[in-house]
């Protein structure tokens, strides 16, 4: 039997311990530092809290969520931006009642917040209260779609000048794009941007030539946010274009008799457009029984008292115009003469037309017969040398015993 003196056995004894206490640091030290090196590499799986970032619409819904890791029933708290704490363990805290807690379990806690506002932006935070104190920042962003854009006219459009013309888009988030349109294609225009601190408002301004033609045209303006998802809020807007008045009087046909009634009307083009129409006779006053009503005149019983000439007058702001009517009543009884005097100026004509054809019958007839009696004298006088002696026997009253002789002139 070997004996052991104490001192030894107590070197050997501290040696064991000592041999124990390293076994004891190497089984703690390396799996932490292995689970150190883990999360270093991927420091989301080691962090026993993790919160998500929220997006949302203006007057929506956010859903803030909390994710645990390892919850061991340790208290739970939920702040605000302001750092006031909404929830204490599922517990509310603040008394507002947009904020609702909708879950809490050992892995996940979630509040609601209702109606949403831009003032509601900012960190929530996600705080787990162990040994050491955790916490994540849930981000909330809220964004703010455009309302329908609206048109302010900041020079009117008379003709022959121009139009200026401002969309405005007075709150969005982030800001609004605006863009002017006119048959498909787009109007260039000045934009302007204002920070109202966490909104934005923004205007367009255009200026175009204008006519006469341009009035009603459609003008649209656009705006364009990407939480519209693509679509677009359009203000329409019809160009009112001002310009001087037109006039036109519209008359009967035909002839107008005594007794007849007449209607004239007042066709008016103009903007805007003439209120008040002024008839008027040149150089006399209107007839007893003239009526006007709105843009029409009308005579009844007509009479070559009311013959002249009528004038129609309208104005507005921009200018004035006027058109006139030349009335002629005619006599029935001139108009029946006249008509029954055409067939004697044509029976007149027809006649006069006889007598010169016999007249010119006549001097070609007389020149024909002068030609054949001037012929016929130079054959009588030629033939008086042959017989001579016939015209000489007779007048000296020869005897017959020379014979009876027969001349043939």
């Amino acid at each position: 039997m070997t004996l052991i003196s104490p001192g030894k056995r107590n070197t050997q004894e501290d040696q064991r311990g000592i041999s124990t206490m390293a076994l004891s640091v190497w089984n703690y030290c390396v799996p932490l530092a292995i689970i150190t090196a883990a999360c270093l590499v991927n420091t989301a799986r080691c962090q026993a809290v993790q919160a998500e970032n929220v997006t949302v619409l203006e007057g929506g819904t956010a859903q803030i969520s909390c994710r645990l890791q390892n919850y061991d029933g340790s208290i739970v708290v939920i702040q605000n931006p302001r750092r006031q704490t909404l929830f204490f363990n599922g517990t509310r805290a603040l008394k507002d009642d947009r904020f609702q807690m909708v879950l809490f379990t050992q892995r996940l806690v979630r509040i609601t917040l209702t109606n949403v506002s831009v003032s509601d932006e900012g960190g929530y935070f996600c705080q787990l209260y162990t040994d050491a104190t955790h916490h994540q920042v849930a981000t909330l962003s809220v964004s703010v779609p455009p309302e329908t854009p609206t048109v302010e006219v900041k020079q009117e459009a008379v003709e022959g000048g121009e139009a200026e013309l401002t969309c405005v888009s007075p709150r969005s988030k982030p800001a609004t794009t605006l863009r002017w349109m006119r048959n498909s294609r787009e109007i260039p225009g000045v934009v302007s941007q204002q920070d109202n601190g966490k909104t934005f408002s923004v205007s367009s301004t255009i200026r175009i030539p204008v006519e006469r033609k341009d009035n009603g045209a459609a003008l649209n303006c656009e705006a364009i946010h990407p939480a519209l998802s693509g679509q677009k809020r359009v203000r329409h807007y019809r160009l009112d274009v001002y310009f001087a008045p037109t006039v036109r009087i519209v008359s009967p046909t035909g002839i107008l008799r005594e007794g007849d009634s007449l209607s004239l009307t007042c066709s008016i083009t103009g903007n805007p457009l003439p209120r008040d129409i002024l008839w008027s006779k040149i150089n006399d006053t209107l007839p007893e029984r003239a009526e006007i009503s709105g843009p029409t005149l009308q005579i009844s019983r007509l009479s070559q008292s009311h013959n002249g000439t009528y004038l129609c007058q309208a104005q507005n702001n921009y200018g004035r115009a006027a058109d006139h009517y030349t009335l002629l009543v005619y006599d029935p009884g001139a108009v029946v003469e006249t008509h029954s005097a055409v067939p004697y100026a044509v029976i007149g004509g027809v006649l006069a037309l006889l007598v010169f054809t016999v007249i010119c019958v006549l001097i070609v007839t007389i020149w024909c017969s002068v030609r054949q009696k001037g012929s016929y004298l130079t054959h009588e006088a030629s033939g008086l040398d042959e017989h001579g002696e016939v015209q000489e026997a007779f007048l000296n009253g020869n005897d017959a015993s020379q014979g009876k002789k027969e001349y043939l002139l």
